[in-house]
């Protein structure tokens, strides 16, 4: 791989970047009178009595870049450690 190709790659933080990002805003919104991901999750925490088809939706969605940012957390932490951890080639 040439230094223009790898210079090209997109770093595995940013991926961070936008996942925090995405969960700060879509993820919390609305956020008054609470983050409307903190009460979806109260509401199935409590039980989910009386939560419809609709409001496992509206969880999915508003869980989408929580689940996105862990993810790009992992994998770029994941990568670091690859990168600084020489790797050891046993021969016979």
């Amino acid at each position: 791989m040439s230094s223009q190709e790898s210079s090209d790659q997109v770093s595995p933080w940013s991926n961070v970047t936008m996942g925090l990002f995405l969960s700060l805003t879509l993820g919390l919104a609305p956020f008054v009178p609470e983050p409307h991901i903190w009460g979806k999750l109260k509401w199935v925490w409590g039980g989910a009595h009386g939560m419809k088809l609709i409001d496992w939706w509206d969880l999915l969605m508003h869980g989408a870049p929580w689940v996105y940012f862990l993810g790009a957390l992992v994998y770029a932490i994941a990568s670091t450690l690859r990168k600084s951890t020489p790797l050891q080639h046993s021969s016979k």
